[in-house]
């Protein structure tokens, strides 16, 4: 069987990270993919996020009638900083070694791997989709490989590249959304509305919460 591990910030998250989740559902064939918002950010030092329960109560209320996504809350049990190869490794343990794993993540986030933790292993452990954003190119996963001195090989696929044994990076492009949680944010801030782009829970939890005031 095949799960997606799709991470993020999630502050809050929105329709763009919800259709992204869905379409990989469907292109990946994905028994489960799980949504893991992250406790503690490595990234974030200079931007202070959400309490984690908040992100993970408006993930979970945004995707609770979905059959195929589940939010998880495993990076908020360990202590210290959220780094991906660990929940990589953890769910790559609990699901079994028979089962197929695919860790999603933006083409802003794959073009900064060199600075994660382990990120080698990530490549060794999970198969590796890379999606789509506006303003960068495909050719740039390429370049990018290159300079990190990461072997890999092309298929008949133009969309598919073989990282090692067993394991491929696939470039997606889902359904373009124009939004991102900043936008959300600053849009309450200003006291604006913010429908349509979060789920109508997600709004509302924002909205009795008092956040992003």
């Amino acid at each position: 069987m095949k799960y997606g591990i799709f991470g993020g910030t999630f502050d809050p998250i929105h329709m763009g990270h919800l259709r992204t989740a869905e379409e990989m559902v469907q292109e990946l064939r994905l028994a489960k993919l799980f949504l893991i918002p992250a406790s503690t950010p490595p990234h974030k030092h200079s931007s202070p996020v959400s309490d984690f329960s908040h992100r993970y109560e408006m993930a979970r209320i945004a995707v609770q009638h979905s059959p195929s996504l589940e939010v998880l809350d495993i990076e908020a049990k360990r202590d210290g900083p959220s780094y991906s190869v660990d929940t990589v490794r953890e769910l790559r343990s609990s699901l079994g070694q028979q089962n197929d794993l695919y860790f999603i993540v933006g083409i802003e986030g794959f073009l900064e791997i060199h600075t994660w933790k382990e990120y080698r292993s990530i490549f060794a452990l999970a198969h590796v989709v890379v999606v789509d954003r506006k303003g960068h190119r495909y050719d740039e996963i390429f370049a990018y490989l290159r300079r990190l001195k990461v072997q890999y090989e092309l298929t008949s696929d133009p969309d598919t590249v073989i990282l090692g044994p067993g394991k491929r990076l696939l470039h997606k492009s889902p359904t373009r959304m124009d939004i991102s949680s900043t936008q959300i944010r600053n849009l309450v801030k200003r006291g604006l509305s913010i429908r349509y782009l979060v789920p109508d829970q997600v709004m509302d939890y924002v909205l009795a919460k008092k956040l992003y005031r």
